[in-house]
């Protein structure tokens, strides 16, 4: 890229990238991002949750005249940002309904005479009347959309609102034909950053897009058996690890939250059917560091930007990968490892087909394909990376090293015999029926349909019913996942029969399923993996835990005494790097990740008092 006069050279990114964000050197993709917006071009930004996205914006907007303005679809994501921001010198704010009357003016007034570098709004807001007249007073130098996955009806989480932004420039009394424009989002397949791009109107937009793969998150299936014992065991053997677990329904969330707490553990549940207060004090608790686990909706973790989640839990399947990596992703933001898990069974899928009967023809085709999706990851034999990143449209050659395929590769055992008796079920009802009506009929379960059609005088009719439904139902899904059977599109699926079947019925070939891992053959994940890993430990460093563990106790309180999440004085790699070089100078201290020029002074003498007590 030609460098301009108007542009800061490299020497001014470092420093400002050190002096107001505490980093010692940009992430992947960060610098051309940030160049690319300096030099007035329109960006859309894919990169996966911790991999930096907001700094892309927040640093053009210290070292350029003007505002910032940040388009964010959650309150609790604004304020948390916004105070994060503050804790490091920069000039922002935001505008939402937790303000009052006296501190929105407030606000309004230091956007609209300079005060500020950057200012967060909602598309709401933005978009009203009021939000409409306040944009004609600022002057704007960077439009940034935050979470632009919201703004295609392809993404998981679609909000109309968003759609109107890209209009913005088109308004002659805005003045913001030339304003450059950054969309940023960490989950977009192929066909969602398209229409992110055609919906915000992105002038020819340069599209920096990183890996999808976490190389710090641990991914692993276990089977859906005593949930929340296996639940309760993990935590107990992860005290000092904070994470959340996801269930499907309100009432799942409430009751584990309840067993949790009979266990000895600090959790608290949280869904939108809670009174509002409750809720907000459930979230601050588990952002703050108060409580330990978080049983949740999936309306839960949009709104946070806590970056030391530890471990992400899934006691049900979710619908689609889409929303899996989404709300895995909220795991290790902050680089450390973090582990996530999936509970697993083959009833997880009929639970989510019923759900399927209110969806439109079109909708119900995708909802299928989506949950397939879900299902093949769920079955893999091999690296679950390969699944989840193709996806997202990026090949992976398997073997990641950070999954339970990859680090206890699963026992196959021979299933020749029963996929053809399933085989030929299908067969023999004519390919007209779906899944359950089927398992049934192996399993030698009567009932009116399999009297109306004579079914119940067939070979194949009880062939199957020493093995329970639930094994009956993962071959299915097996084959479907190998070929060997398809579901149609109709409103009530049927299994048929493929070109692939036919070898398989005539015994040309042989099948082999996954057998499931038992319970006691699952070491935790903390054991298999040797300890916990470090951004420091990655480079060398030997951490002195005891020290590492002080120096969080220290951070908290003085998180405490300001209001203030812990994370927000210092990260848990910020402490490590602490604990391993030990600093006992104000000069050495400012050499830590993460340490900038207000933290130096505001937290340097009080950490350094108390690393060299503990030497």
């Amino acid at each position: 890229m030609t460098q301009t006069a108007a542009q800061p050279g490299q020497g001014e990114l470092d420093r400002t990238l050190k002096e107001r964000f505490g980093h010692d050197q940009f992430r992947p993709l960060q610098q051309s991002i940030v160049e690319e917006v300096l030099a007035g071009r329109d960006v859309l930004t894919i990169m996966p949750t911790g991999g930096g996205k907001s700094l892309c914006y927040q640093l053009p907007a210290v070292l350029t005249e003007g505002l910032t303005l940040v388009v964010s679809p959650l309150i609790a994501l604004m304020i948390d940002q916004v105070k994060a921001m503050q804790s490091n010198g920069i000039r922002a704010a935001y505008l939402n309904s937790s303000l009052d009357f006296d501190q929105v003016i407030q606000t309004e007034r230091e956007a609209m005479t300079g005060q500020l570098d950057l200012l967060y709004m909602a598309p709401e807001r933005l978009m009203g009347t009021h939000g409409q007249r306040l944009l004609r007073q600022l002057h704007i130098s960077l439009l940034a959309v935050d979470e632009a996955h919201c703004i295609s009806e392809w993404g998981h989480d679609f909000r109309p609102e968003y759609r109107m932004i890209g209009q913005l420039r088109q308004d002659p009394q805005l003045q913001l034909a030339q304003v450059p424009m950054i969309a940023l989002t960490a989950t977009a397949t192929p066909r969602v950053a398209e229409d992110i791009a055609a919906q915000l109107q992105l002038r020819e937009p340069e599209i920096y897009r990183r890996s999808f793969e976490r190389q710090n998150l641990y991914y692993e299936v276990r089977p859906k058996q005593r949930v929340a014992d296996q639940i309760v065991a993990y935590v107990n053997e992860h005290p000092q690890d904070e994470g959340i677990v996801y269930c499907h329904s309100r009432a799942a969330t409430e009751r584990l939250a309840d067993k949790l707490q009979k266990a000895g553990i600090n959790a608290k549940p949280y869904h939108a059917g809670l009174p509002h207060e409750e809720r907000q004090a459930n979230q601050h608790d588990f952002v703050y560091g108060q409580t330990q686990v978080m049983t949740a909706t999936i309306a839960f973790g949009m709104g946070i930007d806590k970056p030391d989640v530890r471990f992400v839990i899934h006691a049900d399947m979710p619908r689609h990968l889409e929303g899996y990596y989404q709300e895995t992703g909220r795991a290790g933001r902050d680089g450390l490892d973090a582990d996530c898990l999936l509970f697993f069974s083959a009833g997880d899928r009929a639970k989510i087909e019923h759900f399927f009967d209110e969806k439109s023809d079109e909708e119900r085709k995708l909802a299928q394909w989506q949950l397939n999706q879900m299902v093949q990851f769920s079955y893999a034999t091999n690296c679950r990376c390969v699944p989840l990143l193709g996806y997202f449209g990026e090949a992976h050659a398997g073997n990641c090293g950070h999954c339970d395929n990859c680090r206890m590769p699963p026992e196959q055992v021979d299933a020749t015999e029963d996929a053809q008796k399933t085989l030929s079920a299908v067969a023999r009802v004519e390919q007209r029926f779906g899944i359950g009506y089927v398992i049934d009929l192996l399993r030698g379960k009567a009932n009116e349909r399999s009297e109306r059609y004579g079914h119940e005088s067939l070979r194949i009719f009880g062939i199957g019913k020493s093995a329970p439904a639930a094994y009956w139902r993962r071959l299915i899904d097996a084959l479907l996942c190998d070929g060997y059977l398809v579901q149609s599109s109709d409103e009530y699926p049927v299994l048929c029969l493929t070109e692939s079947s036919l070898s398989l019925l005539r015994g040309e070939q042989t099948y082999q399923i996954v057998k499931p891992r038992a319970l006691k053959q699952i070491k935790s994940t903390k054991a298999s993996r040797g300890g916990r890993t470090s951004a420091s430990e990655i480079e060398g460093m030997d951490v002195d835990e005891a020290m590492f563990h002080e120096l969080r106790t220290l951070r908290r309180e003085l998180a405490e005494k300001q209001g203030i999440a812990a994370y927000m004085v210092f990260s848990d790699v910020s402490l490590r790097h602490m604990a391993s070089v030990k600093p006992s100078t104000l000069d050495e201290f400012s050499q830590i990740n993460g340490v900038g020029a207000k933290k130096r002074e505001q937290y340097g003498p009080t950490f350094i008092e108390k690393i060299t007590e503990l030497m």
